[in-house]
């Protein structure tokens, strides 16, 4: 993947380092080690540059990404991609139900990386799958896709500093009482399987979620939840742990009489850009077997 980003020097940045200027936009130790090692990748004013040269106000600063290389073990297959947004950047995808993020040992050919493997391939573009907000094999809805080491850095560091913004759907068994809260029980894996997660006061890790009643009738509800963290099957555990779970969970509750996977979606996802810094804010509607359901 090639990306041209082009900054303009002000005066109160004038007197930094290239290095220095570009940590200030985000750029990580690991991207700034691997943007050394490609060809051109530092001009000013169209000039070569190192990182340790000083800038100056006004001056035109560009920084070439050069990637060669494609993910290793991600076949590429042609799979229909349902894409809300692309731009040099990010790809943000609305994901179906039932297909997994990345391969692994029991599907290897089906995965959202698969397909976006195939979608650069057909543009005869290198493809390194890193994907940035990862949703469970059954759950639908937004995910972000980082198309170069930069973007995929900027979005994992503003991750971790909870600026990545994640509204969820869901539908529950029963009517949720109180009709909004917070959840705040930390999660850790359940003794005796890999998989399975449960609520552990002892050892697990911090796990915070907000839920909001939006409707009910007389077998479920549906509400919305917003995660400050993003522990592995977060939603599902706490939604039990309240006491209302999610229908159609095969490992926390296998009710599969009115849906055939988890009733969970995830509805919204927010963050600044990456490059830009412009707020982006993305929405993807409940899905069918989501809204038979109710």
């Amino acid at each position: 993947m090639n990306r041209t980003i082009n900054y303009e020097i002000s005066e109160s940045e004038a007197g930094l380092r290239v290095e220095q200027y570009l940590k200030r936009k985000g750029y990580s130790s690991q991207n700034l080690a691997a943007i050394k090692r490609m060809p051109e990748s530092i001009l000013v004013n169209g000039v070569h540059y190192y990182m340790r040269q000083t800038l100056a106000s006004s001056d035109r600063l560009t920084v070439h990404i050069t990637e060669t290389k494609c993910s290793e073990k991600i076949p590429p297959v042609k799979l229909p991609l349902d894409i809300i947004y692309e731009d040099e950047d990010i790809i943000v995808i609305n994901k179906p139900a039932g297909m997994p993020i990345h391969p692994s040992l029991n599907n290897y050919y089906n995965t959202l990386a698969n397909a976006l493997a195939w979608y650069y391939q057909e543009q005869n573009k290198p493809f390194i799958f890193r994907c940035c907000n990862r949703l469970d094999r059954d759950t639908s809805g937004l995910t972000v896709v980082a198309k170069h080491l930069v973007s995929a850095g900027i979005l994992s560091a503003m991750t971790g500093r909870r600026e990545v913004h994640r509204e969820y759907l869901a539908i529950t068994a029963g009517h949720v009482t109180p009709e909004s809260g917070t959840i705040n029980a930390p999660l850790g894996r359940k003794s005796g399987t890999i998989i399975e997660r449960t609520v552990d006061w002892e050892a697990g890790e911090p796990a915070v979620t907000h839920y909001q009643l939006v409707s009910s009738n007389e077998r479920h509800s549906l509400i919305a939840l917003k995660l400050e963290t993003g522990r592995t099957h977060q939603i599902r555990i706490h939604m039990k742990y309240l006491g209302y779970p999610l229908i159609g969970d095969y490992l926390y509750n296998p009710d599969m009489s009115c849906i055939g996977r988890q009733a969970l979606h995830s509805h919204r996802l927010s963050f600044p850009h990456p490059i830009t810094g412009k707020i982006m804010d993305f929405q993807a509607s409940l899905p069918a077997d989501m809204q038979a359901v109710l």
